[in-house]
């Protein structure tokens, strides 16, 4: 299946869930936030929240500076 990714298409297994995509992404383990099609999927679900084809997934991971 094809899934956008912060923008940019990315091709996964189906079921693939939105916590294996985000280890994919980033080894970041706090301070980071996803949306499937515009909602924001809680930390307790990604797990459990399967992808489909043609979602858009977007990760956003907080950053410090000054």
């Amino acid at each position: 299946m094809i899934v956008q990714i912060n923008g940019a298409a990315h091709e996964l297994a189906d079921g693939t869930t939105v916590a294996q995509a985000v280890r994919a992404l980033t080894t970041a383990t706090t301070g980071v936030a996803v949306a499937v099609n515009d909602e924001v999927v809680t930390r307790g679900a990604w797990e459990t929240t399967a992808l489909r084809d043609s979602d858009r997934v977007e990760v956003l991971t907080a950053v410090q500076g000054g």
